[in-house]
């Protein structure tokens, strides 16, 4: 039950298990890959072309930031994350200026707010910003502020690797140029791909490059022409492809998804507020996961290793500004259900009763009441 990786359905592991043709030169491998890439389209309603990347979800955001960044261009970083702020590593890796849009860390990103920056100052190539920041869980509207930079002549790399899936993302309705998803996260695959959706308007940018992109590996503009070329850069991890087409057939098939995430992530936070406990943020939280301050009497490092040590359920805790402060329960993709969640919140509240911790209410029951109400039953 952690922030992600997630739990994966059975039928996404032995899909995985089933031969595959030679991804490398076999024709109907690249046809599997070519359809998978249109699911991935369909999801998020747009025609951006989208690719699989073998690679964890961080290999998306430095593919976008590789791809895209030369020498002295200056990057708009929007921080209101450890995420958000983290992508600067990656524009300063490729030898960009990152400038750092520095807000509060309890919300999300105010479009108003960042309206009246841009004002002042709007000579960038492009900007990052992190739709669901993990650590906190706080949830960006990225359409919003894509749309805001595109006002400007500002491209938009958009981080969505814990968003996408399970929080609704409506590429039509926004001006996103690169946006990145990992398989891990609300589509409930094993570790090992990314995914990044691009925009025409980005492929022109890195076809108009003075110097080359300085990585292989990460570079958006090397798989660009795989289906017509019927080449890849690198061998792709075709079973790993085999789990994540699977898994979209799963969302595909399962029309409540973005109203169980919201049920869900309704009910745990009343419960959270109901027991006496702290949510860490004051608003714009994401429906994929919660995000709980660390009650005196006790360590993070404590609840984490009773949760999994007594009850069998890891949960996440922090790291960076958050380290120590907070620890994170995951409710999204396989692992969004009333069952899992509600054994959760029951082991949480053990053991914390078990260090004299004790609520004002009882967690599992109030989230069942909660859940039932919004669910109409």
């Amino acid at each position: 039950m952690t922030a992600g990786p997630t739990q994966v359905r059975e039928n996404v592991m032995q899909a995985r298990a089933l031969p595959f043709p030679n991804p490398d030169i076999d024709p109907a491998f690249f046809d599997f890959y070519k359809e998978t890439c249109g699911m991935l389209s369909k999801a998020l309603h747009t025609d951006h072309e989208a690719f699989i990347l073998g690679g964890e979800g961080i290999l998306g955001l430095e593919a976008a930031c590789a791809s895209l960044t030369e020498p002295g261009d200056r990057v708009l970083v929007i921080d209101n994350g450890i995420f958000g702020k983290e992508f600067a590593d990656f524009v300063k890796i490729y030898e960009g200026i990152p400038v750092l849009y520095t807000v509060d860390y309890h919300r999300p990103v105010d479009p108003d707010a960042l309206k009246r920056y841009l004002e002042k100052d709007h000579s960038f190539k492009y900007a990052t910003v992190v739709h669901c920041d993990t650590p906190s869980g706080v949830l960006n509207d990225v359409e919003t502020i894509s749309r805001i930079l595109d006002s400007y002549g500002i491209m938009t790399v958009a981080d969505s690797v814990a968003g996408m899936f399970g929080e609704p993302l409506d590429l039509s309705k926004s001006r996103i140029d690169i946006l990145c998803g990992g398989s891990q996260k609300a589509l409930s695959c094993p570790p090992g791909l990314t995914m990044v959706w691009v925009s025409e308007r980005a492929f022109r940018s890195m076809e108009r490059r003075k110097t080359p992109v300085r990585s292989f590996y990460a570079s958006i503009p090397a798989i660009k022409n795989y289906y017509r070329d019927q080449w890849f850069p690198y061998t792709m991890p075709a079973s790993d492809i085999r789990g994540l087409r699977q898994a979209l057939d799963n969302f595909f098939a399962d029309p409540d998804v973005y109203q169980r995430h919201a049920r869900i992530a309704g009910a745990v936070r009343k419960a959270v507020r109901e027991s006496g406990l702290k949510l860490y943020l004051e608003e714009g939280m994401s429906n994929t996961v919660t995000v709980i301050c660390v009650p005196d009497g006790i360590t993070d490092k404590e609840i984490l290793r009773g949760m999994a040590e007594k009850y069998g359920i890891l949960i996440s805790g922090c790291f960076d500004v958050l380290a120590g402060k907070v620890v994170r329960i995951g409710h999204m993709g396989e692992s969004c259900n009333r069952e899992d969640v509600a054994d959760t919140l029951e082991a949480l509240q053990k053991v914390l009763e078990e260090k004299r911790i004790l609520l004002k209410c009882d967690m599992k029951q109030s989230f069942l009441s909660a859940w039932k109400e919004n669910a109409g039953e």
